[in-house]
């Protein structure tokens, strides 16, 4: 049967290049350098950690290396693009969040030049805002490609990816708040105080994409344990997948830890285990751990709280 629909994401998505092949995504890599360091520091495409393991990337960090990120350039974009429209397949193209990375805007450029070049033509390419990033990336995606599989068509899947979006749900916690502060997520005197005290913050997407801080626990056991109760109160599967996510900054087993707990909840429950990649490890550090599932429309969900001036790449 031929593909209705091809399918792109960036590589934030966590995906595994396994994954990636199994499920017939094309990604488009972003890229990460040590600024003060650029040819002998931490630096690479993030590859989905083919030439780089997860280990080696994070404990390079807990031993002092502070990566920068930068979305795939507009040549990438042009040449993944042109791809595609060479293959004669609509295609559509997901982004992490406009609201972290320039990359959705990036992307849009692009296409928009695309356009130009075929003004007669109906350029069937398309690029979805995900408001999403890492392992929520994740979940949205797999469930994209099986709308996708299932037989729905370009222009519908991105209807149902732009409301969709919205049903994802996703809590996560740091190890500690230094590399938001690096960031310029947190300033430096709450991020000080909060690790003296051993306060995790426990964030979230806000509707618009978003981090905003939706809860804190006193020390990482507490903050798991919160992870697996917010989810026990809010999931929801409407028409997809009985699927959830639990991802990891290289702390595989506690990782592995929560998603037994949610099987013990529902052992019909299929969790997907992505490890956080590259482009966003280079902002939380090691240790981050996240939950993401199938939930209610959060518009009408009204704990919304920003985080100001957080991005994840230029």
């Amino acid at each position: 049967m031929s593909v209705k629909c091809n399918i792109m994401c960036d590589s934030t998505c966590d995906f595994t290049a396994e994954q990636a092949t199994e499920r017939n995504v094309t990604i488009l890599p972003f890229h990460y350098v040590e600024a003060d360091k650029p040819n002998g520091g931490l630096c690479g495409d993030d590859d989905l950690f083919q030439s780089r393991s997860a280990h080696e990337f994070y404990d390079a960090i807990r031993h002092g290396a502070t990566p920068m990120t930068s979305q795939p350039s507009q040549l990438e974009y042009d040449e993944a693009f042109q791809a595609a429209y060479e293959s004669g397949v609509p295609t559509v193209l997901f982004c992490i969040s406009s609201a972290l990375s320039g990359g959705y805007n990036g992307a849009v450029m692009s296409l928009d030049r695309l356009k130009e070049a075929h003004p007669d033509e109906e350029i069937r390419i398309y690029v979805v805002d995900s408001l999403l990033a890492s392992t929520a990336l994740t979940l949205l995606l797999n469930e994209a490609c099986n709308k996708r599989d299932e037989g729905m068509n370009a222009e519908r899947l991105v209807i149902w990816a732009e409301e969709a979006r919205y049903r994802v749900h996703t809590l996560f916690m740091v190890d500690n708040l230094d590399a938001l502060h690096r960031g310029g997520r947190l300033p430096k005197g709450v991020a000080v105080i909060g690790d003296a005290l051993d306060v995790k913050a426990l964030l979230h997407f806000n509707l618009d994409g978003s981090l905003g801080i939706r809860s804190v626990a006193r020390g990482r056991k507490k903050g798991m344990r919160k992870l697996v109760d917010y989810y026990a109160k809010n999931v929801k599967i409407e028409d997809e997948a009985n699927v959830c996510g639990v991802g990891d900054a290289d702390v595989a087993d506690e990782g592995f830890g929560i998603a037994s707990e949610l099987r013990a909840l529902d052992d019909s429950l299929e969790v997907l285990r992505p490890t956080i990649g590259p482009t966003i490890g280079s902002h939380v550090g090691p240790g981050m751990l996240s939950l993401v599932f199938w939930g209610s429309d959060r518009r009408n969900d009204k704990a919304v709280t920003k985080v100001k001036g957080v991005r994840v790449a230029k």
